[in-house]
């Protein structure tokens, strides 16, 4: 009997391995041994834990940075207030970033300065410009207006309920105490050349509309051809206009209209009264303003972007600091006059426009050309339909074309969106430096970071 061909006696099943063979679980399962997965796989697993991973450690320590700011300022927001005082109230001034044709948000660089704010009980007031050069309008007519109620020329525009709160001095000074952040290049030089605005130009109000409407006369686009025979026998017979399209298209309709013969007090505003505000000088220096606080800002935008936006993704901790660090240095209201140096702020910015940007202005032209070159063709459709030249068509009759007044009003909106375009652009381009005056020299403050942060980070 050869003992080598006695087989082993089977290994001695456990009660539990018995106990689960009876449940119907296959007993090949129980005799496979772990092994690790094939080598993509590893590498799958590991990179996707690590972004994970570093993604969870980014978000905790962001909270961690936003909670600390938090808890340094947020006693502020315990302390009492006057029912006759103001609170304090910031401006936040934002700019379309030039090649972002979705700016109809506020700036993700307001996200990290808000919770700061909030926890202070500071107010604040966003004015974002959705198009180039609305930031600098808006700075401009606030300022005109705030001189023309200073000289008496206009009403102080402040609700009655807030007349009572307080002297102009002393909201002036609460105004003061406020201030003004700025985010981003674009931004800074809007608000800068509003302020060179507000302060130097005249305080005559003047109607855009109206300005541009008397400018646009003469430039012969809806001059109406010589009449033929046929109309200025109907002219002769007497017959009434049907439409105010039958009139002389170079002067704005209506103002032959059977309305014209009646005639109706003007409004106030056209009444012929002295305009004293365009005697009004340009003041020799300005008052202080309220400080600024320019935060940096970069709006990724592109293709060839796209790595630095994955980067920004997973490193979210150093907007929230740089965020967390520019609103703290407002709150503790630490400032220093303002130097020729600050309008370098944020300069390497414009490096990341998109080069499309240089094209603005001839974008604009060629879309200005389009326009005029399709203008006399919906023109004449518009007086031939009006006159009764001719029926309209099956397709005219369920979409009418645009009538002359239409038109009219459509080249005027054009027209003005593509001005403002072009002086925006002009304002916010690269090649252009930021304004400065010397009126502003003992005018402008900015905040810089309190003595305890810069030791902090002297000694970090």
């Amino acid at each position: 009997m050869n003992l080598n061909n006695l087989s082993s006696p089977p290994p001695k099943k456990s009660g539990f391995r018995t106990a689960l063979e009876f449940t119907g679980i296959p007993p090949s399962w129980f005799d496979k041994r772990p092994r690790l997965p094939s080598r993509n796989w590893l590498i799958f697993l590991s990179v996707t834990q690590s972004l994970i991973a570093y993604y969870a450690y980014d978000r905790r320590q962001s909270q961690n940075i936003r909670q600390d700011y938090v808890d340094r300022v947020k006693h502020l927001a315990e302390e009492s207030l006057h029912s006759l005082d103001f609170p304090r109230t910031v401006t936040v001034c934002s700019a379309k970033w030039p090649g972002d044709d979705d700016w109809d948000r506020c700036p993700c660089s307001l996200v990290p300065i808000q919770p700061i704010f909030v926890a202070a009980a500071i107010d604040y007031t966003v004015i974002a410009g959705k198009r180039h050069g609305d930031l600098a309008t808006h700075v401009a007519n606030d300022i005109k207006t705030a001189r023309r109620a200073a000289l008496g020329l206009d009403p102080p525009p402040l609700p009655l309920l807030l007349v009572s709160k307080g002297t102009p001095e002393v909201r002036r000074r609460r105004t003061l105490d406020g201030g003004t952040v700025i985010i981003g290049r674009a931004a800074f030089k809007e608000y800068m050349t509003g302020v060179r605005r507000g302060w130097t130009e005249s305080l005559q109000r003047v109607d855009e509309d109206e300005r541009l409407s008397k400018e646009l006369e003469g430039d012969g686009h809806f001059d109406d051809p010589e009449p033929s025979s046929d109309l200025l026998s109907d002219f002769a017979d007497g017959e009434p206009l049907p439409t105010p399209s039958r009139l002389p298209p170079s002067r704005p309709p209506g103002i032959f209209s059977p309305f014209a013969t009646i005639r109706t007090p003007p409004p106030l505003s056209s009444l012929p009264t002295h305009d004293s505000d365009a005697d009004v000088p340009t003041p020799t220096h300005i008052p202080l303003q309220p400080p600024l606080l320019p935060v940096p800002f970069v709006n990724l935008v592109g293709i060839k972007l796209v790595p630095l936006m994955i980067w920004d993704f997973f490193n979210e901790r150093h907007k929230v600091r740089a965020g967390a660090e520019a609103a703290y240095k407002l709150i503790s209201c630490v400032k220093r006059p303002f130097e020729r140096t600050d309008l370098d702020f944020d300069l390497s910015a414009e490096g990341y426009y998109k080069r499309s940007t240089a094209a603005i202005p001839a974008d604009v032209q060629r879309a200005r050309e389009g326009y005029y070159k399709a203008l006399p063709e919906k023109l004449a459709t518009a007086r031939a339909l009006a006159r009764g030249e001719r029926e309209p068509t099956k397709l005219e009759s369920e979409a009418p074309p645009p009538t002359e007044v239409e038109l009219r009003a459509e080249r005027l909106k054009k027209e003005m969106r593509w001005r403002a375009d072009e002086r925006g652009w002009e304002l916010v381009r690269p090649e252009m430096p930021v304004e400065w005056d010397k009126l502003w020299e003992d005018a402008l403050e900015v905040f810089v970071d309190p003595p305890a942060v810069r030791w902090d980070n002297q000694s970090a």
